[in-house]
């Protein structure tokens, strides 16, 4: 059954949870059932719509092969409830679905889900665009500044020469410099991150998936500047930290078995101190990466696919900038001991049935991602990006050089661009020149043929100079120009073609093989004699 990735946009769990419907629907094996002494056609039962929607989910780009059979049994109660699917007798509403023989079918009515249409600008109660900092009209404009010595200006004299009777050019006089306000870098802060963060992307806006409102610049700049020498934020206020048991706990799982020698040790100590620290985060008031960037989140997912690995992460370290410190710091302990974890050969069963990588992912899924309001593929689309988080960790949760150098480069631009006095003007009347504005380019990923093909073509680009080098150089005896052109042709005799097409002829010509004189003058050798 064919499928395709939703792209990131508006309402992305929406179009998901069509796209799983309609797959179902679609592709759902239909046979003839007995239940309670009578029979129904066009129905499945439950284990097998169970064991077909496993497969589909693993086999989706937008999930991922870590689904479990269980979260599956879980979408299809969702599916009962919102009506995807009715048992035969017409009944739905609810979430009464188990993994056996029960036969249920598809309704005759359409069960998607209407995707909402965004308000319009002028709508009531919308939200008003902010102006970007580099966008505003004034900021390279200034306020008229008054001089203390003002002096009539003569005609056909140079401005320059007109201050106080000195020889001053103007790059020597004291050119006025706006100085940078606290709010002026993080407005810089902010454009910069969230202009790399919609390339990657690749939306037109970011209003169609953040609201703009809980970016708050301050927390990318602590979650950039203030940290340790493990690459952990580091926190101002120590009272949002991890309390000291939880941090205790969870340096005892990672560090498994060499854990603190004063804590008790008993069989199934490791499953209770699991269980002590998915209790408290489970406990927070929100996920740790947030409500309010849920949908960035989920719009990653829309990028998070085998060929675009490296721009999943690129996107998802911007994403985490955005969180709050506390929230960052959280989720990095978090992913690290994960990550341990899973990888720990040494680590005793946490379950009896589930392996340590699944259950680890799937414990902590739910505290990690979720959305205020109930969503139906709320787990699937957690395990998927939770899954990817603590596999890529390192990459992930590590601050980006090449952000940080973007925006130090603009802001000490901005700090040394010299701005002409009022009223002065170039020598040839002309607008007064500035410092260029640096620039940031963005590289377009290509497909590994294109690259080939780019490849190919530079090469041979490069072969066509040297020949014109060797045919036009100076410094070069024609002695070793025919030889070395003999070396070339044989080397790369298609670009020696090209160049000279007539020589094919010749070529063929002088590479026929010639034909030896019989050998005439041999002396004939005297027999051997034991006379001689």
């Amino acid at each position: 059954m064919s499928s395709h990735v939703i792209t990131p946009g508006p309402y992305r769990a929406t179009k998901l949870w069509n796209e799983m419907t309609r797959l179902f629907r679609a592709g759902m094996p239909l046979r003839k059932h007995r239940q309670n002494f009578r029979h129904y056609s066009s129905c499945f039962t439950a284990s097998a719509a169970v064991e077909w929607m496993h497969q589909l989910l693993c086999s989706n780009s937008n999930f991922g092969p870590d689904v479990t059979r269980q979260q599956t049994v879980q979408l299809l109660k969702k599916f009962l409830k919102n009506h995807v699917i009715e048992d035969v007798k017409g009944r739905w509403g609810t979430e009464d679905l188990e993994d056996n023989n029960t036969v249920y079918r598809f309704p005759s009515t359409s069960p998607l889900k209407p995707i909402p249409r965004p308000s319009s600008g002028s709508a009531p109660g919308s939200v008003k665009k902010r102006h970007s900092f580099m966008d505003r009209e004034g900021f390279f404009k200034f306020r008229n500044i008054k001089k203390q010595h003002e002096k009539e200006t003569q005609e056909n004299v140079d401005p320059a020469l007109q201050s106080g009777g000195e020889n001053r050019s103007i790059g020597e006089q004291q050119v006025p410099r706006r100085e940078l306000t606290v709010e002026d870098e993080q407005e810089i802060w902010r454009d910069i991150t969230l202009t790399h963060l919609q390339r990657i992307l690749g939306v037109a806006s970011l209003d169609e998936v953040l609201d703009q409102r809980y970016v708050n610049p301050q927390n990318i700049i602590h979650n950039v500047t203030k940290v340790n020498k493990h690459g952990v934020v580091t926190l101002d206020d120590k009272t949002n930290d991890l309390p000291h048991w939880v941090l205790s706990a969870m340096k005892s799982l990672a560090n498994w078995p060499k854990y603190d020698s004063a804590q008790p040790s008993y069989p199934g100590f490791e499953r209770d101190v699991f269980k002590t620290v998915s209790d408290y985060f489970y406990s927070l008031p929100q996920p740790v990466l947030t409500y309010e960037l849920y949908e960035l989140f989920i719009n990653v997912l829309g990028v998070l696919q085998p060929q675009c690995e490296r721009v999943a992460i690129e996107a998802l370290q911007l994403c985490t900038l955005l969180l709050p410190p506390n929230s960052r710091r959280k989720l990095q302990l978090l992913m690290r001991m994960m990550s341990r974890i899973s990888q720990n050969v040494d680590m005793p069963p946490l379950h009896s049935a589930i392996g340590t990588r699944t259950l680890v992912v799937h414990t902590f899924s739910g505290c990690v991602l979720g959305s205020a309001e109930e969503c139906d593929l709320d787990e699937l689309l957690a395990t998927r990006l939770v899954s990817f988080l603590m596999d890529h960790q390192e990459s992930i949760l590590s601050v980006p050089d090449y952000l940080h150098s973007a925006i130090n480069d603009h802001i000490q631009y901005l700090r040394t661009v010299q701005v002409p006095l009022d009223g002065v003007s170039n020598v040839d009347g002309g607008d007064a020149v500035c410092v260029p504005m640096p620039i940031y380019a963005f590289c377009r990923q290509i497909s590994g043929a294109e690259f080939e093909q780019q490849k190919l073509e530079s090469s041979q680009k490069a072969m066509e100079e040297l020949l014109e080098m060797l045919l036009t150089s100076q410094n070069m005896s024609e002695k070793d120009r025919r030889k070395k052109l003999k070396q070339f042709q044989k080397q790369y005799p298609d670009i020696y073609s090209r160049r000279f097409p007539s020589s094919d002829r010749d070529s063929k010509s002088v590479n026929k093989p010639k034909i030896k004189p019989p050998l005439l003058n041999i002396k004939k050798t005297k027999a051997f004699s034991i006379r001689n």
